[in-house]
C-alpha cells in the first residue's frame, strides 16, 4: 500500500467534533480500544487512532483509484445528503444519498432493469417524446422518472458492482453493509461508539452524527480518491 502524508491534524478533528461519541449507555463494548475517556456521560473517541485509520484508509483508496477501481459512497442521512452528492461527483464516484433500496447490490439484475428503465425515460424526456403522449400518460412517466432520479440518480452510470463501498454511518446503512458482506465487496466504514468495528473490512472511528465530522472524513477520502485518479492519468 502506498504511504502518503494526508495532513490529518488533531486540531482539525477536534474542531469538526470527530471525537464526540455516543452516550455511554449506548456504547458497543467492542469499541473499547477506540475510546479514550468518558466526559459528562459521553464517550470520547481516541483521535490518535482515528488519524491512523483515516490515513490508512486514504492510502487504500488512493491505490484503488490509481488502479481504476470504482467506488460507491453511501450516506443517506438528510443532513449529509448534499455533501455525499458533491463529494462523489468531485471524485467521480457512484453514490446513494437518499434511501438504500433493499437488494440494490445483492439483486443486481433487478437494479440493472431499473437503471435501463431510468435511462430510457431520461432519453424520452430529453428528446421530447414524453410531451407527445396523452397528458395522463406523460404525468405518470414523469412521476416514475422523478422517483428513479431520487433513488437511483447517483448510480445511473454504474454498469456493475462497485469495487469498494464507503459507508458513512454503519448503523444507519446496515442493510448496505450486509449486502456488501454477502457479496464480498470490500467496505470502508465510519464507526461511532455504538458500532461493531469487526463488520467492515476497514473501520474509521469517528462521530457519525455530526455533519461536520462526517464531512471531515468524507473530504479526506474524496481528496485521496481524486489524487489517485490524477496519478492514474499521469502514469497512463
Amino acid at each position: 500500500m502506498t504511504k502518503r502524508y494526508w495532513n490529518i491534524t488533531l486540531e482539525e478533528m477536534l474542531k469538526a467534533g470527530v471525537h464526540l461519541g455516543h452516550r455511554t449507555r449506548k456504547w458497543n463494548p467492542r469499541m473499547e480500544p477506540f475510546i479514550l475517556a468518558k466526559r459528562k456521560g459521553t464517550h470520547i473517541i481516541n483521535l490518535i487512532r482515528t488519524a491512523r485509520f483515516l490515513s490508512e484508509a486514504c492510502n487504500l483508496v488512493f491505490d484503488a483509484a490509481s488502479g481504476g477501481k470504482q467506488f460507491l459512497i453511501v450516506g443517506t442521512k438528510k443532513e449529509a445528503a448534499d455533501s455525499v452528492r458533491r463529494g462523489a461527483i468531485r471524485a467521480r464516484c457512484h453514490y446513494v444519498n437518499k434511501k438504500w433500496l433493499g437488494g440494490m447490490l445483492t439483486n443486481w439484475y433487478t437494479t440493472e432493469t431499473r437503471l435501463r428503465k431510468f435511462r430510457d425515460l431520461r432519453t424520452e424526456q430529453k428528446t421530447g417524446k414524453m410531451n407527445s403522449l396523452p397528458k395522463r400518460d406523460a404525468a405518470r412517466l414523469k412521476r416514475q422518472l422523478s422517483h428513479l432520479e431520487r433513488y437511483l440518480g447517483g448510480i445511473k452510470y454504474m454498469t456493475g458492482l462497485p469495487d469498494i463501498v464507503i459507508i458513512l454511518d454503519q448503523q444507519e446503512e446496515y442493510t448496505a453493509l450486509r449486502e456488501c458482506i454477502t457479496l464480498g465487496i470490500p467496505t470502508i466504514s465510519l464507526i461511532d461508539t455504538n458500532s461493531d468495528p469487526d463488520l467492515a473490512n476497514f473501520s474509521i472511528p469517528a462521530n457519525d452524527d455530526s455533519i461536520t465530522s462526517i464531512g471531515f472524513i468524507l473530504n479526506k477520502l474524496v481528496f485521496a480518491i481524486c489524487e489517485g485518479r490524477s496519478s492514474q492519468i499521469r502514469n497512463f
